[in-house]
């Protein structure tokens, strides 16, 4: 199997209809988060399924794929790396994180981002060194932030929170809306393992934290926690409904 037998599959289910939804939903817009991406209109579920079809797929094919133009073929490029480093040895791990992050200007939206960043970034990096991940929480790039903070997901799946809690910290000035998101998700997800730490870093953060990031953090919440927190941050700080 080879990469162009990917992109036959993925021809044969593509859709116009469903490529015209998608990129008014990723923001493919002038000066929009997703500007200049191209969809051909394949839904998540079938790429999963195309993912497992193809899940022998060589790394150079998987390159070659999450080098296109066209985002559901990054996606699915993604997804067949996901189910290859999930049941592999070290070696293979090891040269499929390599990949990963010599072609982050490739995952540059947040879908692609958060279907892979936990398995491929988080897995790799669950026994090693974290540094890479504070590199990229440091980068230039929206994408490459949101990768660093994503990634921690896997460790807050093994109850790790530290690296989640520190990159949380160093993205709280962050200007743009899919990272106060991307990092309230992660708060969230710390929190529904051990609330008291979610607790610990809101009580000294909570104030200077993006509306956005808070109230994604504090979502699960009951009510009244939640307006006590809320009534303590400034109100003036916005966000919006685009994107995850």
């Amino acid at each position: 199997m080879t990469a162009e037998d990917v992109r036959t599959k993925l021809k044969s289910l593509a859709s116009p209809v469903a490529a015209k939804l998608a990129a008014r939903f990723f923001k493919t817009g002038p000066g929009q988060y997703g500007e200049g991406d191209t969809f051909i209109g394949i839904n998540v579920p079938t790429l999963r399924t195309v993912s497992r079809e193809f899940r022998a797929l060589p790394l150079d094919d998987i390159q070659s794929l999450l080098n296109s133009p066209i985002h559901e073929e990054r996606h699915v490029a993604l997804l067949i790396l996901v189910l290859q480093v999930t049941k592999c040895d070290e070696i293979h791990r090891k040269r499929g994180f390599d990949l990963y992050l010599s072609s982050t200007q490739f995952i540059n939206n947040w879908d692609l981002v958060d279907c892979s960043a936990p398995q491929v970034v988080g897995g790799h990096l669950m026994s090693r060194s974290r540094e890479p991940l504070f590199v990229l929480a440091k980068s230039k790039s929206l994408w490459e932030r949101r990768i660093a903070i994503v990634s921690t997901q896997h460790f807050i799946r093994h109850g790790e929170f530290g690296e989640t809690l520190t990159i949380s910290r160093m993205l709280l000035g962050d200007k743009e809306d899919l990272i106060h998101k991307a990092t309230g998700w992660m708060l969230r997800e710390v929190g529904k393992k051990d609330q008291a730490v979610l607790e610990g870093f809101l009580n000294r953060h909570a104030a200077s934290m993006p509306r956005t990031m808070l109230r994604y953090a504090i979502e699960r919440f009951p009510p009244d926690q939640r307006r006590v927190y809320l009534r303590g941050k400034n109100s003036s700080t916005g966000g919006t409904t685009d994107g995850v």
